[in-house]
């Protein structure tokens, strides 16, 4: 993630690897379990020796867990802020410090941050290692990409369908030990992505910034958290398959497009990634180039390749899930638009959320089940529904049936420092945040 460019990709990612410290079975949170991590992390950027990207992956580490902010590191801060306890070094991250799977700056140091406990299967570990330590480095990497958009067409019948398209014939490319039979997949890949582009012009751009971000990450953890040729590929396989469910795909689908382009780019261009400081293309565009595929098919030609991932079967499935989509869209106006809200403007937000159950509201920005936010007025913990503004200078809740203390309201709690209060707005019902006299 860019987080020196880009405050939005900042705050998209502080939690869009959440989702994959879910494990069968607890571990303990110890400086041994720690120990294990630092080891693993340290073999794979020993592995890598800054072969990928031309600087080494190593670097500063910190284990926290969630519910208890405990931090377990791989090294001193620059502050002082950690005790040395043997080999590692330990405290207490404060309140208002997010705490998530991402790179962060903290007390005079950058991290890589992790969640505890981390992945159990080995292969999703370490590929979730590598993606964070390139996190953590990527402000120094020469990578141009375009200005972030809300992909808001990825939560669309057609955004949709186009998209898993995509991906199925993806995974067919990686899969095929048959060099016609992969050249048709990938071909049929970038026609889909191509039809994508053709019926939203605005999705090259939108998706170029996140695949170039998240994308590239996820690329990282697959290829060097994953030894050999073989490993990468299921790694790869497993990405593009484990977002099929996802509540919406606008913040997650570079998770799966990113390690498959990669991975297709290295058989076709090995030197691809030297170009990324020159042009902020997405990585189909840059596929198609090297490989000089047809970006577009005629519709009869569109159609059978379709069928060849069961697009007809697909559409339906997809047609039933936009007549639910337009009725939610319906119920959260009347939520956060044209019913009474409170509105809490942001100066120096902080966001922790789960980016595979967002949901687009076109026009207004992103409903977010659950997150929780803090600003220099105090933190909002929500956990059925808020409303935060395209371009992340206000959030909407619904409003309470008053103002007094304790501050909630359906689904939400307010906790505001010292100063600050709610006051009735401008109409009848809502609520606004204001300093006290």
């Amino acid at each position: 993630m860019d987080v020196m460019r880009s405050r939005f990709l900042l705050f998209a990612v502080l939690a869009l690897c959440a989702q994959r410290t879910v494990m069968a079975n607890e571990q303990a949170f110890s400086d041994a379990a720690a120990r294990e991590v630092f080891r693993r992390a340290e073999q794979l950027c020993n592995g890598d020796r800054g072969r990928l990207w031309g600087q080494s992956l190593c670097g500063p580490m910190m284990l926290v867990d969630p519910k208890s902010r405990q931090v377990i590191a791989s090294q001193a801060d620059a502050h002082g802020a950690l005790k040395e306890r043997g080999d590692v070094f330990t405290g207490q991250l404060p309140s208002d410090a997010i705490v998530a799977n991402t790179a962060v700056d903290w007390s005079g140091t950058r991290w890589t941050q992790l969640l505890w406990p981390l992945p159990q299967d080995a292969s999703r570990r370490s590929t979730l290692l590598a993606h964070e330590m390139f996190h953590r480095l990527q402000p120094a990497l020469p990578i141009i990409a375009p200005a972030a958009g809300g992909n808001e067409h990825l939560d669309s019948l057609e955004g949709r369908y186009w998209l898993q398209l995509e991906w199925r014939a993806l995974a067919d490319a990686l899969e095929s030990t048959d060099a016609v039979a992969q050249h048709t997949a990938m071909t049929d890949a970038l026609a889909f992505r191509a039809e994508r582009y053709r019926r939203f012009p605005a999705a090259a751009q939108e998706e170029a910034a996140l695949e170039l971000n998240e994308g590239l990450a996820e690329y990282t953890g697959v290829f060097v958290g994953n030894p050999t040729p073989s490993t990468r590929i299921q790694a790869a396989l497993h990405d593009l398959r484990a977002h099929v469910g996802d509540r919406s795909f606008v913040r997650s689908f570079a998770y799966a497009t990113g390690p498959a382009y990669g991975l297709l780019l290295d058989q076709a261009a090995p030197g691809w990634r030297g170009d990324l400081a020159h042009q902020a293309r997405d990585l189909g565009t840059r596929l198609a180039e090297v490989t000089q595929a047809p970006l577009q098919l005629d519709a009869t030609t569109l159609g059978a390749a379709a069928a060849r991932y069961d697009g007809p079967e697909l559409h339906e499935a997809e047609t039933l899930r936009e007549q639910q989509r337009l009725a939610q869209l319906e119920h959260n106006r009347a939520r956060f638009v044209t019913g009474p809200v409170v509105r809490l403007d942001l100066r120096n937000m902080r966001i922790q959320f789960d980016p595979n159950t967002m949901q687009p509201l076109p026009g207004q920005g992103m409903v977010y089940p659950a997150m929780r936010l803090s600003d220099i007025w105090g933190s909002l913990d929500v956990t059925d529904g808020a409303l935060l503004q395209s371009d992340w200078k206000v959030v909407f809740v619904q409003a309470p049936a008053s103002a007094e203390p304790p501050l909630e309201g359906p689904g939400w709690s307010l906790s505001l420092k010292p100063g600050w209060s709610l006051l009735p707005g401008t109409r009848k019902g809502d609520y606004v945040l204001k300093t006290n006299p």
